[in-house]
């Protein structure tokens, strides 16, 4: 019988669908790998608001990176929003059990509709804990801002951060370009000392829950897929433009991407 790929996502739940482990998991059906999930915060969340967050007790957080990686294992692993410091020391404990390392990290601070996801005492305990860990770290431009001190008003700002950051912590780092001004968003990533640019053209949509954790879910999975990074990156790129172009309204905020637009007409 056929291996069948395994990914695995550490995040949030989203009840309204668009982000979070759903999102993750959509992503992951959609390029046929097989997606398990540890949830480590609960959200009451919609395309308008964040209404409340449940954070996962820590020891349960560990009792699910057991569970799977005890069991399945994971070829791939990527994490979304993590919340609190509390929980990135319990992910970073599971982790290191089984002596995991490569994951790609979306370092989520401020969803969609502004609320917090990531408290700002919980951002050195993922440089301290988790960076270690990493393949790859998958900032926007104001979460590279958090994380570095710096100030990216620009694609050039951009370009030196990525590169900054990689050299510092040892790690690929994608810094995206969705928030920086211009027709075209370009994303760089940097890894062993040299910068890569992608470059996409800006959809004018509303329609953009869950973009990071797509795109990231995307690239974990094109890893588990057999994928070399840069090829994952490339790959989950086109994924993303296409989920974007083909999205479509869900609820009364922000629409929801196409997780689906390869197996459908877009429709």
């Amino acid at each position: 019988m056929k291996r069948v790929p395994r990914a695995l996502t550490i995040a949030g739940s989203d009840s309204g669908g668009g982000a979070g482990i759903q999102a993750d998991l959509k992503t992951m059906t959609s390029l046929s790998v097989f997606g398990s999930s540890v949830i480590v915060a609960l959200t009451a969340q919609n395309s308008v608001k964040v209404s409340g967050i449940y954070e996962v007790p820590p020891d349960f957080i560990i009792s699910q990176i057991d569970a799977v990686l005890s069991d399945m294992g994971a070829d791939s692993i990527k994490t979304g929003m993590l919340y609190s410091s509390t929980a990135i020391s319990a992910v970073s404990r599971g982790l290191r059990e089984y002596a995991v390392s490569g994951i790609i990290i979306d370092p989520v601070m401020i969803s969609k509709t502004g609320a917090v996801l990531l408290r700002d005492d919980a951002i050195s305990a993922m440089i301290d804990l988790l960076f270690p860990l990493a393949a790859l770290i998958t900032p926007n431009a104001p979460e590279a801002e958090r994380i570095s001190g710096l100030t990216i008003g620009s694609s050039e700002d951009a370009k030196r951060v990525s590169l900054k950051l990689s050299d510092e912590y040892g790690i690929g780092v994608l810094i995206k370009g969705g928030h920086i001004a211009g027709e075209m968003i370009k994303d760089f990533l940097s890894i062993d000392g040299r910068t890569y640019v992608y470059s996409g053209k800006r959809v004018n949509t509303e329609n953009s829950h869950g973009t990071g954790d797509t795109l990231s879910a995307a690239i974990c999975s094109y890893l588990a897929l057999g994928n070399p990074l840069l090829k994952a990156v490339e790959l989950s790129r086109i994924y993303l433009q296409n989920a974007i172009e083909n999205s479509f309204p869900m609820g009364k905020g922000y629409g929801s991407l196409n997780h689906f637009w390869r197996n459908t007409d877009g429709r």
